[in-house]
């Protein structure tokens, strides 16, 4: 049986005062830190264009499997004082931990739409849109993140008692206008609402082994 890659989802706003920090944080401590547990297959940062919170972390996993290991739970048993300060400083966060499903291309895009879908999304609309423009010229890939609720405990400050678990669809494009124009084709077809990114950077298990 083939397991589903999993997705560590991690969006947040962070105060002007402490993103120059933050920012350092995430691109010379965070994010490597991450990609070297056993599992980890890439941690891929977002900025917001048109968003609620302006920044977005995804990290992809070979399942979900990966966020009950040994050395999963390890990382949390040795967070360091810097991350400890800026997971602190986290401005309504919201984490996920997501089974990757209907997968359609590969690959990252420059220009990122993540549409949160309805509770029980109908599985038979999706797969026909999906269908209907997978050779769009400029979508690079699509595919839906399902969040796994005992999975999916909150960060430190974020909202323990409303954190809905609604199902994301993930448009990866290379172009910003069609990624809005195939947004709103997904919003119609499947009662949806999207959120904007562009691609700040990726770093992979393969160039970790570069060192």
């Amino acid at each position: 049986m083939t397991h589903p890659h999993g997705m560590l989802f991690v969006a947040t706003n962070i105060a002007a005062e402490d993103e120059a920090d933050f920012n350092q944080w995430y691109d010379h401590e965070h994010v490597e830190e991450r990609v070297a547990i056993g599992g980890f297959l890439s941690g891929t940062r977002y900025q917001a264009l048109d968003a609620e919170r302006k920044y977005l972390g995804l990290y992809e996993t070979t399942s979900l499997e990966t966020f009950t290991s040994a050395d999963y739970y390890a990382a949390f048993t040795r967070q360091t004082a810097w991350s400890v300060k800026n997971l602190d400083r986290m401005i309504n966060p919201m984490r996920r931990v997501c089974a990757i499903t209907h997968q359609q291309g590969k690959g990252s895009g420059s220009h990122l739409a993540v549409l949160t879908l309805q509770a029980g999304m109908n599985s038979a609309a999706l797969s026909a849109w999906q269908q209907r423009v997978q050779q769009t010229p400029g979508l690079i890939a699509s595919r839906v993140l399902t969040p796994d609720t005992t999975l999916s405990t909150p960060l430190p400050r974020e909202n323990a008692e409303h954190r809905p678990m609604h199902p994301m669809l993930l448009l990866s494009c290379s172009d910003a206008q069609v990624c809005q124009t195939l947004a709103a084709s997904a919003a119609q077809a499947l009662t949806a609402q999207a959120q904007f990114y562009a691609l700040s950077w990726q770093l992979t298990k393969q160039e970790m082994a570069h060192g």
